[in-house]
């Protein structure tokens, strides 16, 4: 993963892309300063689940100013977070679609014998390993406990 990131960002370097580039700057930056954190604790460079997390959250970031940035009229503030957002995307892999999702938490229950709602966290642990960065957990639990239950 973070190989791609760092071709990504010396393509868009090479093509003059400024948002590219920006923002492929700022995924580098960040990952270099976990890395330093691990470090100084005792840890490795970061695994590529940890990469994607970071991504993630970067996403969620930006979501959230996008939603901020719309209710206050700043269509051109919304516009630079709409492409990282895109360009972050392009980095994060495909998230499963509502009948994979449904089709991964039946598989999982199965998987993982739950009989009742006290079982919940076992399927949502077992979707966790097997699908990281792909299924929104926050949605997803509400369709485990509706299977479970």
């Amino acid at each position: 993963m973070r190989d791609a990131i760092s071709e990504g960002y010396k393509t868009a370097l090479k093509a003059g892309d400024k948002r590219r580039t920006a923002t492929l700057r700022a995924v580098n930056a960040a990952i270099k300063d976990k890395d330093i954190d691990a470090r100084g604790q005792g840890k490795g460079p970061l695994s590529d689940e940890d990469v994607l997390v970071l991504l993630q959250k970067m996403v969620k970031q930006r979501e959230e100013s996008l939603g901020i940035y719309e209710k206050a009229g700043r269509e051109d503030l919304a516009v630079v977070e709409r492409e990282e957002i895109a360009i972050l995307g392009e980095f994060l892999p495909r998230g499963l679609s509502d009948a994979e999702v449904d089709e991964a938490i039946r598989a999982a229950i199965a998987k993982t014998g739950a009989a009742g709602a006290k079982d919940m966290g076992k399927v949502i642990a077992a979707l966790k390993a097997e699908y990281p960065g792909r299924i929104d957990f926050g949605k997803a639990s509400g369709r485990v406990k509706a299977a479970l239950g």
